[in-house]
């Protein structure tokens, strides 16, 4: 589908229809805000796609801030709000480390035990050396040396309900490109491949698992693998962009599985849903122990700049953590600035655009950061 540009006065009245939640901003960092606010409109006028970008900005416990900007639709006029729903792809893989978790401190597995023990399957992986045993520390830290993807087509296509089947045919099609706790080699079968461990410890499937032990105890009630048929009108349409050309047959497809793809990369949410498991990886109605999240945060031997399932961004004046993720048609972001308790999460309902989602959002902790 060939992008049809709007004309910028439209442009200009649409995305003036935003929905915002201000409630009572401090002075200093409402200026900071409007400023946040401002760029995101400029962004989606120079885009020029009819779609949307929505906000949630957290203070320690609670949501101070959160907004939707533009439309939630590629050729209706429907405008995004506070409750629309995105994908949020390889942010999933900060819920599946904290599952890893929780099963440690159940004293189900160990961080050190060899992932074969409870997945025997894993042994197919190509020349797999059982001198070297792949770890659950390694798969949810990057360093198993394991290649991102299997060597296998349409490994992504399958339904939602099948993708422990689809995942367990990729296995012998997936290479070691490095030596377990050698190196950080970014792999999304190794997600996977840990999502279904933690499930077959657990002795609970892996999305029901994720639902009883995350969704439920933090009631976070808009976030979902499989898109419920009476939550589908809030759902923001995906357009997978690339350049001048918007697709969005592949992101409506993806509504009904992307092969393996589930522990590294299914969740929809809104961004104020997301807050509420953010605000808990900062230690607030939390989940874990201090200890436990403690540990999501040390890079291993080997890694480099992340723990379980978490980024580690160390930049002054920021001491940041979070994750991204991307998927055909949508974009999400989150970051916490740990000094201060500010965090930041965004969410796009498109691939490629003028606003930088992790660059936007360490800036505006930045701008926060130095408010107080």
């Amino acid at each position: 589908m060939k992008l049809k540009f709007l004309p910028v006065l439209f442009l200009a009245t649409f995305i003036a229809s935003i929905q915002c939640c201000l409630g009572q901003l401090n002075p200093k960092i409402a200026p900071i805000v409007k400023q946040f606010e401002d760029r995101i409109n400029a962004d989606l006028t120079k885009d020029n796609l009819h779609g949307s970008i929505s906000v949630a900005i957290v203070k320690n416990d609670g949501v101070i801030w959160s907004g939707a900007f533009g439309y939630a639709s590629r050729k209706k006029d429907l405008p995004a709000n506070t409750g629309s729903i995105y994908r949020i792809g390889s942010i999933t893989k900060t819920f599946t480390a904290t599952l890893l978790m929780l099963l440690v401190e159940d004293g189900k597995l160990r961080l050190d035990d060899p992932v074969e023990n409870y997945l025997p399957e894993i042994k197919k992986l190509q020349s797999y050396d059982t001198h070297h045993k792949v770890t659950f520390r390694q798969l949810a830290s990057h360093t198993s040396g394991l290649d991102r993807e299997p060597a296998m087509k349409d490994f992504d296509v399958g339904p939602l309900e099948q993708w422990e089947q689809k995942l367990l045919s990729c296995i012998p099609h997936t290479s070691f490109i490095g030596k377990p706790g050698g190196q950080f080699l970014y792999s999304n079968i190794g997600y996977a491949l840990l999502g279904l461990a933690i499930s077959r410890a657990a002795g609970v499937p892996y999305m029901q698992l994720v639902q009883q032990r995350i969704l439920a105890p933090l009631h976070m009630d808009d976030t979902f693998f499989a898109m419920p048929a009476d939550k589908m009108n809030r759902l923001a349409e995906g357009m997978s962009n690339n350049g001048r050309n918007v697709n969005t047959a592949q992101p409506l497809a993806e509504l009904n599985g992307r092969g393996y793809k589930v522990p590294n990369g299914g969740i929809y949410t809104t961004p104020r849903d997301l807050a509420k498991f953010v605000m808990s990886l900062m230690g607030y109605h939390s989940l874990l122990t201090a200890k436990s999240r403690a540990q999501m945060l040390i890079v291993p031997p080997g890694g480099n700049n992340y723990g379980f399932g978490i980024g580690i961004y160390n930049k002054p004046p920021l001491n940041a953590i979070g994750h991204n993720g991307g998927v055909p048609g949508y974009t999400a972001t989150y970051y916490v600035e740990q000094d201060t308790g500010y965090a930041v999460i965004l969410m796009r309902n498109y691939n490629e655009g003028s606003t930088n989602m992790d660059k936007v959002s360490l800036d505006l902790l930045t701008q926060l950061r130095q408010s107080e």
